[in-house]
């Protein structure tokens, strides 16, 4: 029964999107050596970055209900922590990466702790809040370039392997992605899922089943903080810099677009939008350029309206529209 059900689920329109998605990710870095043409597998490389940082957000937005304005604050602590230890030569990923994923755990169960007291509008504003002190913070650390950011004169090294070559952090984000895709779907199938689901349809009903709504949300919070300054990390690998911006509420809420996009609630939904995000933000410029030179400077304008009418249309996102063969399970 149980093979039957995977089977059957992995047969759905989901699935099947889902297999050829990666898959296809899995092929472009051959395609784009055969063409002889980096760009298309650094801009995969962007998109995977991107769509692992909306996984982290999406735990606690679409299976939590909490809308968090300040998601990008650990993106940029993640950034932070290559290029800092970098500056005072400290070149070693693992240390690196443990750096940004303590970092973030602790500054997210500070603020959640702050943050989980409130919900609604009074939940987004306080996430933003911090987000904007931690952005000020970043530009107030004049020693580590303040405002102009932090170049990042070496990639990470991994003892066995290193970062430097674009085709080794195009492996390692897939990686990433992968674990993450597979972390998230085990976490909100599991009881502890169920839960944090449960909270967001009703919380007063879980409560009183014994439940503490708090100890969930917090949790989740951490977590998707973790996920979240991985993908900084990736994203100082990839530009070979950290900036304040990337701590900017805009990258936060980027990444709700991505979500919405793509599906919320769903496991590869922000795969999905941060591929259809990213490439209609690299093609529309272009686009405009070709078929109205003189308008080519309003291109976000058309992006915008483009968005509004596929939210509007599509009201569970690219992905969260397909059917699935188990509602019950999350996918």
């Amino acid at each position: 029964m149980m093979m039957n059900g995977l089977l059957s689920q992995w047969r759905s329109p989901r699935g099947i999107v889902c297999i050829l998605g990666l898959l296809a990710l899995a092929a472009l870095p051959f395609v784009s050596a055969a063409l002889d043409s980096p760009y298309y597998a650094k801009l995969a490389t962007r998109i995977m970055i991107y769509a692992l940082a909306a996984v982290s957000l999406n735990i606690i937005l679409g299976y939590g209900g909490m809308v968090s304005l300040g998601h990008s604050m650990f993106i940029l602590i993640g950034a932070y922590a290559v290029t800092i230890p970098t500056f005072h030569g400290i070149t070693n990923g693992w240390i690196q990466l443990a750096i940004a994923v303590i970092c973030a755990a602790g500054i997210a169960a500070l603020t959640g702790a702050i943050c989980l007291r409130t919900n609604g509008m009074a939940f987004i504003m306080i996430t933003l809040a911090f987000a904007q002190m931690m952005f000020f913070l970043a530009v107030s650390m004049k020693n580590y370039g303040g405002d102009d950011g932090l170049t990042l004169p070496e990639r990470s090294h991994f003892g066995l392997f290193t970062l430097t070559s674009n085709g080794a952090l195009y492996g390692f984000t897939f990686a990433a992605l992968l674990l993450a895709l597979f972390f998230v779907y085990r976490l909100v199938n599991s009881p502890f899922g169920m839960v944090l689901r449960g909270i967001k349809q009703n919380e007063r009903r879980v409560r009183a089943l014994g439940h503490s709504p708090f100890r969930y949300q917090l949790s989740a919070y951490i977590l998707s903080a973790c996920i979240a300054s991985i993908a900084g990390f990736l994203l100082a690998n990839l530009t070979n810099f950290a900036s304040p911006a990337y701590g900017a509420w805009t990258l936060s809420g980027e990444l709700i677009v991505i979500i919405i996009l793509g599906g919320t609630a769903t496991v590869f939904g922000p795969v999905v939008g941060a591929a259809l995000f990213l490439l209609l933000e690299e093609a529309l410029p272009h686009l405009v350029e070709a078929i109205a030179p003189d308008y080519k400077s309003n291109w976000m304008m058309i992006l915008g309206i483009l968005i509004v009418v596929m939210t509007l249309i599509l009201k569970r996102g690219m992905y969260g529209s397909l059917s699935g063969a188990a509602p019950e399970r999350a996918k």
